[in-house]
């Protein structure tokens, strides 16, 4: 991704916006400003002030982003890259990208586009759609993906103490 950035920057994006970057373990960018790592209030403030914010397919940045108000930027991190150890960023960000919680950047030029009509529109294409009060559709749709994962978990957990039972009372 850093390469990207640095050529959205080279591209004319240095004349629009000021870009920051935190890289981790990833490789360093040329033109922009960045740290490996930014602790959680000063990532916070970061995000809260960013006309755009790029990131990670990983839940927590994304709902970082939603909670403040900002449609993520979201270039999910790919197994083919040596990004990670599977794909699941790419499906998790496939799915909520439907909904329209995320700008989904699956390449360079999906991320050039998405920069240049978030900081065109003066950040309004940034903004999270307003359903109602309550969270994000991202939030909503993570929390229901837990509860009937912890759902499957608790019903296996009752067949395989009640095959153990049935295996019990045989013997």
């Amino acid at each position: 991704m850093s390469r990207w950035v640095d050529a959205w920057l080279e591209g004319g994006g240095s004349e629009v916006a000021r870009c920051f970057v935190q890289t981790g373990t990833s490789a360093v960018p040329r033109l922009a400003e960045h740290r490996d790592y930014l602790g959680y209030e000063e990532m916070e403030a970061m995000v809260r002030e960013a006309a755009a914010v790029v990131c990670h397919g990983g839940p927590g940045t994304i709902m970082l982003a939603s909670n403040l108000g900002k449609r993520p930027i979201v270039v999910p991190r790919r197994k083919s890259l040596g990004e990670h150890v599977d794909n699941h960023q790419c499906a998790f960000a496939e799915r909520i990208a439907r909904d329209g919680a995320i700008l989904l950047a699956g390449s360079e030029e999906d991320l050039r586009s998405h920069l240049d009509g978030t900081l065109g529109l003066a950040g309004a294409a940034a903004e999270m759609p307003v359903a109602g009060a309550g969270p994000g559709p991202a939030v909503e749709m993570f929390e229901q993906l837990i509860d009937e994962l912890l759902d499957r978990t608790r019903t296996a957990r009752r067949r395989a103490v009640g095959s153990a039972s049935a295996t019990r009372r045989r013997a």
